[in-house]
């Protein structure tokens, strides 16, 4: 199975379980990383290990030496509120400044982190269009033009052989691509949920499916209908 596919005239690849690889702008895409959200929660009295964003940034670093992008582009809820990137620990630091300084990294901001700037390096965009597809955080109703975005982490729910399974996916149609929460603590928006459906912004004649990673490629499963058939 091939992890490749086409959107808005690009081709992409699903690049582990959560981001995508879009070779011809040498480019890593991810999404929704919350990072601090455990030192968020702690500041109300909810004890979580206090770990998601060493792991999510370790995670990130895996996926550069495997690929080694010219740019790591994250869609927005980078930090888990305005003052995360004040509160990173100094480990987690230190692996944001080692991927900084070694891509071109961009910070789409998002409904959490409106006040993002790139204390670390980087830097902060509204919104970026490279190649005619537009990058968001959050899908925008009514735009015919290729977008990609975040924000509803979504993720695919199946009974198989008996047990439920929840994976992480992608939701694509011919005009969206809705990126899944590449976070370590971060939950998920059943894929069918009616805010996704219609974040997808459906025209006539449009399907929409989701994008699930195996080992071996992703799988594909129709969700037209308020349904899901795999593909």
């Amino acid at each position: 199975m091939a992890h490749e596919f086409e959107f808005g005239g690009q081709t992409f690849e699903i690049a582990g379980e959560a981001a995508l690889y879009w070779r011809a702008q040498d480019a890593l895409l991810v999404s929704d990383l919350h990072l601090e959200k455990a030192s968020a929660f702690a500041l109300f009295g909810q004890m979580l290990p206090p770990y998601d964003s060493v792991s999510t940034l370790q995670d990130i670093a895996a996926l550069c030496s495997k690929y080694s992008p010219a740019k790591i582009i994250s869609l927005g809820d980078n930090f888990h509120d305005d003052d995360g990137e004040h509160r990173l620990a100094e480990d987690a630091a230190a692996l944001l400044v080692d991927l900084i300084r070694d891509t071109e990294w961009i910070w789409i901001t998002g409904n959490h982190d409106r006040a993002v700037s790139g204390i670390w390096g980087g830097e902060a965009l509204d919104e970026l269009t490279l190649s005619g597809i537009t990058l968001r955080h959050e899908a925008k109703a009514g735009d015919p033009h290729p977008e990609i975005s975040g924000h509803f982490h979504p993720k695919f729910r199946q009974i198989l052989r008996g047990r439920m399974v929840k994976r992480r996916c992608f939701v694509k149609t011919p005009r969206k691509m809705i990126m899944p929460a590449f976070g370590a603590l971060t939950g998920g928006l059943d894929v069918l949920d009616a805010a996704i459906l219609k974040a997808c912004d459906l025209s006539d004649g449009e399907d929409v499916e989701a994008l699930v990673a195996t080992q071996s490629g992703y799988a594909r499963f129709a969700l037209n209908n308020a349904g899901a058939r795999a593909k």
